[in-house]
């Protein structure tokens, strides 16, 4: 097999997944996540876009719902020793035969949880696993039973997170390489994740984002790739990805001479991640992070430049994204916990004056506070330097 954890290491955690089913009074759990498959058992597989489920017993038998294609995907990549094939033919009932499962599991009549919070689970499958289950079993959504035991990292999970993090910083060594007047974007794109090829990675939850000119000031990735002009702007937002873990970095460089406003923008970005950082300590809350980005932002004169949300969780994700909750966002209650792997992202977006600049990076938390995870220096321009030319 394939996997990337002890045995060990998945019996704890399928241990406390059955602990906190035993405490909500659940007979079991439909699990659609792929994050939740992977995390309980090694299961690797993009076929979550089709129908598949996982079911988890609170007496710890688990069982795999799946298609042909994926038989011996979980066969070598996972530790489910019961996995059932759901055959593509006129008329198929997956939700049924997933129906069938449960009720081998003797678990007709009670009350079962489900994952509805997931992109394996599309809006018209959930109809059909509704239907099927009416009159069955009482469904109640636990989308947040797996993922609440995700959020802290285990020492092996860490290993393969700092993994990530070295990748990602290989990566970022081919932008500022590459980040020259006349580079094409493909190209740095294609060196970027080379990089990460080459040090043992994979493919991350969601494309790498990289954009220039007016387009650097754009949170998402599109389609069309331009070259760099003699004065440009470069925003990248990326992961090095290691077994699934991703550990991500955000820049925006300044091709040519640096403005006195880009220079200004780049100090209230590193100012404000500072300020995040020094916030990232055991028993602080997610919403207190935020707010500390918010305030450096704002004394600064940039309220109307950032956004509403400063980073995330980080973790073994799979497409569409590698982003994993909880986020940092004003009021959030979610404490700040030794083990939790957090990427904090500072956004200007100044759409009058046509400039962007970002800066992220990934941290470790510990007892004693967060840990950058990367070596890389916050640079303004390729190759080092942050003041105005």
């Amino acid at each position: 097999m394939a996997v990337h954890f002890s045995l060990s290491e998945f019996d704890r955690r399928r241990a406390a997944a059955v602990k906190a089913l035993n405490q909500r009074g659940l007979a079991g759990i439909l699990l659609f996540k792929q994050e939740s498959m992977f995390y309980l058992t090694g299961y690797d597989t993009f076929g979550f876009c089709f129908f598949q489920c996982l079911w988890l017993g609170a007496d710890g038998r688990m069982t795999l719902l799946t298609r042909a294609p994926d038989l011996r995907q979980a066969q070598h990549t996972s530790i489910i020793e019961d996995i059932r094939i759901w055959v593509d033919e006129a008329g198929a009932d997956p939700a049924g035969a997933l129906r069938d499962v449960v009720a081998g599991h003797g678990s007709a009549g009670t009350r079962i949880g489900i994952e509805r919070d997931t992109q394996g689970l599309t809006a018209a499958n959930g109809l059909r696993v509704e239907a099927a289950f009416r009159g069955f079993c009482t469904l109640e959504d636990a989308s947040d039973l797996v993922s609440a035991l995700r959020i802290v990292k285990s020492a092996d999970e860490l290993a393969y997170v700092r993994r990530a993090a070295e990748l990602a910083d290989d990566a970022l060594a081919e932008v500022e390489r590459l980040c020259t007047p006349g580079a094409f974007e493909g190209d740095i794109l294609a060196a970027m994740q080379g990089a990460v090829f080459r040090g043992g990675g994979e493919y991350p939850g969601n494309p790498f984002i990289l954009s220039s000119g007016p387009d650097a000031l754009l949170c998402r990735d599109k389609a069309g790739r331009r070259r760099l002009a003699k004065q440009d702007q470069l925003t990248i937002e990326f992961a090095g990805a290691y077994c699934r873990y991703h550990a991500a970095l955000m820049r925006t460089l300044v091709v040519g001479p640096v403005s006195d406003e880009h220079a200004a923008m780049h100090r209230a970005c590193s100012d404000a991640l500072d300020a995040c950082r020094d916030t990232l300590h055991p028993g602080r809350r997610f919403g207190e992070v935020f707010d500390a980005h918010a305030r450096v932002l704002d004394a600064a004169g940039y309220r109307a430049h950032r956004l509403n949300a400063c980073g995330y969780s980080l973790g073994a994700t799979f497409a569409p994204s590698w982003m994993d909750g909880p986020m940092f966002y004003t009021g959030n209650p979610q404490t700040v916990e030794a083990g939790m792997v957090l990427f904090v992202h500072i956004i200007l977006a100044n759409s009058d004056a046509g400039l962007a600049m970002t800066l992220g990076e990934t941290y470790a938390i510990t007892e004693d506070g967060p840990q950058c995870l990367s070596r890389a220096p916050r640079n303004l321009v390729p190759g080092g330097g942050s003041a105005a030319a």
